[in-house]
């Protein structure tokens, strides 16, 4: 029975018969592509030889045949999912023959096959990712299929959020510059993931900064079903891009890989030259639907579909190597039947690989699990400083001591270090390479700290207020929390991102929120909320030295209050995160607090002496690790417990230590755990005699200890 016939070869037959003349085919060789600022014209380079031309071939056609062959397990139900690559291999093949596997950083995206297979990706691999084996070096199957990464070829991870990747790229980017690193940085996309506001967020910053970065725009008219009409103004990414300034925008025909290498080429040169990133749109055919879960033809014509196929960038390959007599088609069919086996024996090799092992389910979550077993924690001495003093000290010798720590955010360099001054000075003395002022876009600050810290630099940015910190909030869910994760342990993020938040400041409805809550609940990320001084600075210190990203939550309120200042100790006085304080012991009562209210249960317990009642006060500090060890102990000697926070007490943090107290220490318990938190409102109001009501006050949590102790 005849085999049937794979999609290049069908359009090959459309492609092969001669239709211009060898002059008329180098002068199309030309990619003419405009600057914003000069319209430069980029010629095509002269002497492509027939060896890379045939490696070209032979990439393209391997990341195709790859492709079709997961459509094949995916009807056989060994693979789950499959996202095309065919018509984009012209393009990608170009951009994996001119950045340096294992020296410049990826961040391709699902239709990249291509480029992974040119920069160094195995048939084995591919098969390996196809059918989510423990072996797969792209995530060991944590993740669909056709979402890449390689640690040896430096492919940083790819999560599914269309857009997140361009700011962690130019974090790279930056990260590569301010270390003087002769690197370059590749980021592509579809042209539908181009309407996203971190598109804009990282061309803007590449471009104000001149970095290493391309950005390779991948433009088949559809983001699943809508046409770039109906996508972006214009239909044209790189005439939305030509207004960048330092930003090089070019056109290209994507289904030609001499065009495609030679604007690579050039572009990549530039950024090593120093003289800024580059992006390249390159039109191209899809020739599948968007992927194996979709079909075209609800959206799209037969005729529209049978005329991007004749657009094939093998078949239009493949025909310009038999009119230049660079191979018969005698010989490509060879290449294409050895190439065919090649695919075929490594899905069969992959399918005999071990599955995952469940037991490694929850491995991976954290770098390390358990950072209070780290160090023990230190004793400080000296003088008392206030908590923003102490933040500005740890911040100062964290830098001294690790060359490669930088401070970035908004209004966080020069005279002003930052609206609170916990970064004062630090400029002056580090310079504007290592402490330096972001734009005023959460998303980059968050993205671009992810990319810093997954090539191994030691990135502590700050968020001006915690209410606006919800715009990076993808980035720092899906990609801080989750990159160690999905990667299989291959990279790791530990950015540490501060954060000013909390209330009794009449700061109103957008500086006076507290997040912790929502925070808390993602794994992979470490939250920390100091209630004083010294335990700000160790902690800090402890967070920054750390192999985990860390959100490093500092009470506005606190900040310069009398009550709250301590004593620093030496450099290497650490608090290890993961481990609460009795910051006074008791036995009658325990209230388990942070942040603010770790003052307003003291002055309760003072106020409860004088009646004979003990109360043990318990500051958690860190609130993932959650220290449970040291609150079951003291619920389990005083049996009766108040949890009280600042945040609003329905779906507080607060209810989760209930939910575990409850659960571990029932038996203990001779009263029923109660919580005091915030009012349920919406916002903190600016007059300071509402909020003196929505906010938890003294005696909200004098109360509460009095009806418990009276139960």
């Amino acid at each position: 029975m005849a085999r049937a016939e794979s999609s290049y070869e069908v359009n090959s037959r459309r492609s092969a018969r001669p239709k211009a003349s060898a002059a008329k085919l180098d002068k199309r060789q030309a990619l003419k592509s405009r600057n914003g600022s000069n319209g430069h014209v980029v010629s095509a380079t002269r002497g492509i030889g027939a060896e890379q031309l045939m490696r070209a071939y032979k990439e393209m056609l391997r990341a195709r045949l790859a492709d079709e062959k997961a459509i094949v397990l995916y009807k056989q139900n060994k693979c789950h999912f499959q996202i095309g690559c065919a018509g984009h291999e012209a393009i990608g093949v170009a951009a994996g023959h001119v950045f340096r596997p294992g020296l410049d950083w990826s961040y391709p995206y699902y239709r990249d096959m291509a480029y992974c297979a040119a920069l160094g990706m195995t048939s084995k691999e591919f098969m390996l990712n196809a059918l989510n084996k423990a072996d797969d070096p792209n995530s060991h199957g944590r993740q669909m299929p056709m979402h890449y990464g390689h640690k040896a070829l430096r492919i940083i991870n790819q999560s599914s959020p269309t857009g997140t990747q361009f700011l962690q790229a130019v974090g790279i980017a930056l990260g590569s510059a301010r270390e003087k690193r002769a690197e370059v940085v590749y980021v592509s996309a579809g042209e539908g993931t181009c309407s996203q506001g971190d598109f804009h967020e990282a061309l803007n910053w590449a471009a104000r900064e001149k970095l290493p970065v391309i950005f390779c725009i991948q433009n088949n008219d559809y983001a699943i079903s809508v046409h770039v009409s109906e996508q972006l103004a214009g239909q044209s990414v790189a005439k939305l891009a030509r207004n960048y300034e330092n930003l090089q925008s070019i056109d290209a025909d994507g289904t030609d890989y001499q065009a495609c290498f030679t604007a690579l080429q050039q572009a990549h040169a530039r950024a090593l030259r120093g003289e800024g990133p580059t992006l390249i749109e390159a039109h191209v055919p899809r020739i599948q639907s968007h992927s194996i879960s979709d079909n075209h033809l609800k959206y799209r014509s037969q005729k529209d579909i049978d005329q991007e196929k004749k657009r094939c960038p093998i078949a239009k390959l493949r025909a310009h190597l038999i009119e230049k007599g660079v191979a018969s088609k005698s010989e490509l069919e060879a290449i294409d039947k050895e190439l065919k086996a090649e695919v075929d024996q490594a899905a069969e090799w992959a399918e005999q690989q071990p599955e995952c092992d469940p037991a490694d389910a929850q491995k991976h979550v954290y770098v390390n699990p358990e950072p209070w077993t780290s160090f023990a924690e230190g004793t400080p001495t000296g003088e008392d400083n206030y908590l923003v003093d102490a933040l500005n000290h740890a911040l100062d010798e964290e830098m001294e001591r690790n060359p490669k720590m930088y401070i970035f955010g908004q209004d966080v360099a020069h005279g002003k270090g930052g609206v609170f001054t916990v970064t004062t000075g630090l400029t002056a003395k580090y310079g504007t390479e290592r402490v330096f002022n972001a734009p005023l876009a959460e998303s980059s600050i968050a993205g671009v700290a992810v990319g810093m810290a997954t090539m191994g630099l030691k990135p502590v940015a700050e968020i001006q207020f915690g209410d606006y910190v919800w715009t990076a909030m993808m980035q720092i869910r899906n990609e801080l929390a989750m990159m160690h994760y999905r990667s299989g342990g291959d990279f790791s993020c530990p950015a540490v991102i501060r954060i000013p938040v909390g209330g009794y400041i009449h700061g109103a409805a957008y500086h006076s929120q507290n997040i912790e809550a929502t925070f808390a609940h993602f794994p992979g990320l470490y939250v920390v909320y100091p209630s004083n001084a010294s335990d700000a600075k160790g902690l800090l210190k402890a967070a920054i030295r750390g192999d985990d990203p860390v959100l490093f939550l500092e009470h506005k309120g606190l900040y310069r209050q009398v009550y709250a200042k301590g004593p620093e100790g030496d450099k290497d006085c650490l608090v290890p995160l993961g481990k609460a304080k009795i910051v006074r012991p008791g036995e009658h009562l325990t209230i388990v607090t942070w942040g603010a209210l770790v003052n307003k249960s003291l002055l309760a317990a003072k106020e409860l002496e004088k009646e004979g009642r003990s109360v043990e006060v318990v500051d958690i500090r860190s609130i993932v690790p959650l220290d449970l060890e040291t609150i079951f102990e003291s619920v389990q000697k005083t049996g009766r417990v108040l949890v009280a926070h600042e945040d609003v007490g329905f779906m507080g943090f607060g209810a989760e230590i209930a939910a575990q107290i409850s659960d571990a220490c029932f038996e203990h318990l001779d009263a029923p755990v109660k919580r005091v938190g915030m009012k349920p409102v919406a916002a903190v109001a600016h007059s300071q005699y509402i909020e003196n009501v929505i906010l938890p006050q003294n005696d909200d949590v004098l109360s509460a200890a009095r009806a418990l102790l009276q139960f």
